[in-house]
């Protein structure tokens, strides 16, 4: 007698209670927001975001996934980090959110881009350098004589993998300067 009471509807409310999950049930996205969706993916700062992503993925896998040490902890501390918040930035912007950022969304949008990319450029460099360094350092082990560990082609690789998220970053502020300098306020 109890159960059958409380599936009854409160006076003033509509239906049961199954009768709301279904009005309730998430709805397909929209046109509107598929084709910004998109627009985004083919834009020029999309690409750049998703080559950003790529490449620093691939700087912090090679370094985590090999031996480490000393001033590696830097690089790999830059590469996670802007990683992250290209992440961050790349699915806000994609799903045309920025505007819930408080303080650095909404108009501030294309000016919060660009502070990033500029910070992860800046700190890319001294990251290149370091894993230059490591590379020249452990040259001596790239003979096929030599019979222990050898950490030279991963830090080659993560160089190289360095200065692809430079250049990428690098593109992106020169890109996000230009439309800033013709007023834009919008990132796509």
């Amino acid at each position: 007698m109890q159960l059958a009471e409380s599936t009854r509807p409160v006076r003033g409310e509509k239906g049961t209670e199954s009768d709301r999950r279904r009005e309730m049930a998430p709805q397909p996205p929209q046109p509107q927001v598929r084709k910004n969706t998109l627009k985004f993916l083919k834009s020029f700062l999309g690409i750049i975001r998703i080559l950003q992503i790529v490449f620093g993925a691939g700087l912090w896998v090679t370094i985590a996934a090999n031996k480490y040490d000393g001033p590696i902890h830097f690089v790999l501390f830059v590469a996670v980090l802007f990683w992250l918040l290209t992440l961050a930035l790349f699915f806000l912007t994609l799903l045309d959110k920025q505007d819930l950022v408080p303080l650095l969304g909404g108009e501030r949008w294309l000016s919060t881009n660009l502070a990033h990319d500029v910070a992860a450029a800046v700190l890319y460099l001294p990251a290149i350098g370091v894993m230059i360094y490591k590379t020249d350092r452990n040259s001596f082990c790239n003979l096929e004589q030599y019979k222990h560990f050898c950490p030279y082609k991963v830090y080659l690789t993560a160089a190289v993998f360095a200065c692809l998220c430079c250049i990428s970053y690098l593109l992106s502020v020169i890109y996000g300067a230009c439309r800033k300098c013709r007023g834009e306020k919008t990132v796509i």
